[in-house]
């Protein structure tokens, strides 16, 4: 008889079925936590330059919708309650949570949805993971510059400070995640 929780996991997902889903949910959120600390303040704006939004798409791609949900609010919870886990370049807590970054850090539990959601499939492909990564990327931006216009009342500005110093380093990021994650669902169908 068939494992019942193989037949209900994606062919990419069954490499994971030894660890357990709530292992998955920490460990991504350690991952998240762990690239938030590499980052570079820039003296043009309140937005540092971090590897956070390569581990938010690697999370997405990688544990798929549900469980990069999970880590990704599970770490804002524990950067709302005072844990290390942000951008050191930051205030940490609620603040963060209500600061410049604000938009960015409430806009990965969507990313990673939209990047698990776009990347499930049963034959997963580097192109799909590409879009998959672009899309949750316009997720991140759009909440991210979105919260600075609120805070600055001017639109141009929040695209000036959240949006052009980071494009390149961006496109960088979405090709890595899309790239890896391949590499990772390569594995787990080799591991059927």
């Amino acid at each position: 008889m068939a494992n019942p929780l193989i037949a209900l996991l994606g062919r990419n997902d069954r490499a994971l079925i030894r660890v357990p889903p709530l292992a998955l949910v920490v460990g991504g959120s350690l991952f998240v936590a762990c690239c938030a600390r590499v980052s570079l303040p820039l003296p043009f704006t309140p937005v540092p330059l971090s590897l956070v939004n390569f581990a938010v798409l690697m999370v997405g791609l990688v544990l798929g919708a549900r469980r990069g949900v999970a880590a990704l609010l599970l770490y804002l919870v524990e950067g709302g309650m005072g844990l290390p886990v942000f951008s050191p370049t930051g205030p940490g807590g609620l603040a963060q949570l209500l600061g410049p970054t604000g938009g960015f850090l409430l806009a990965y539990p969507l990313a990673a949805a939209v990047a698990g959601l776009v990347a499930q499939s049963e034959k997963p492909t580097l192109g799909r993971n590409l879009a998959a990564a672009v899309l949750a990327e316009l997720v991140l931006f759009t909440g991210g510059v979105g919260w600075l216009a609120i805070l600055s009342h001017s639109l141009s500005q929040a695209v000036r400070l959240g949006l052009y110093w980071f494009l390149f380093a961006e496109v960088i990021k979405i090709m890595a995640a899309a790239v890896l994650a391949r590499g990772w669902q390569g594995v787990g169908r080799t591991a059927e």
